[in-house]
């Protein structure tokens, strides 16, 4: 598997769980499965990656997941990078679908800098 598929899936599963903890306060590995449609086998492998890579942990009773300060930053990070891309699209005449269909692609591979001019063109049209 390319780098670049292993950050999209990495950040996909981060931002996942994000969401699904915003909506309620346990989330388990089984939610996750849910939400993405994935099988159970991916989506273990994947939390126990991020696990290891120290973004969350699992509580080995009740198989809660919780983040830890890193993994909820890069959580937060890549969701607003999610939000910001769609309100660019969005603002250009995209429809609601594409723009968030769109922007959950784009905000894999969007460089820092280009992340910076979307925001300035978001400041500039709401001022």
């Amino acid at each position: 598997m390319s780098v670049r598929r292993i950050r999209e899936s990495e950040e996909m599963y981060l931002e996942t769980i994000l969401l699904l903890h915003r909506e309620r306060a346990n989330v388990r590995a089984v939610d996750v499965c849910e939400q993405l449609d994935f099988v159970k086998s991916s989506v273990s492998r994947g939390v126990h990656l991020l696990q290891k890579k120290g973004y969350i942990e699992i509580d080995p009773a009740t198989g809660n997941i919780t983040f830890t300060e890193a993994g909820r930053r890069k959580a937060e990070g890549v969701y607003e990078r999610h939000l910001v891309i769609k309100q660019v699209l969005l603002r250009l005449g995209a429809g609601e679908e594409t723009a968030e269909t769109d922007a959950c692609r784009i905000e894999h591979v969007i460089s820092d800098d280009l992340l910076g001019v979307f925001k300035r063109y978001l400041s500039k049209e709401e001022a």
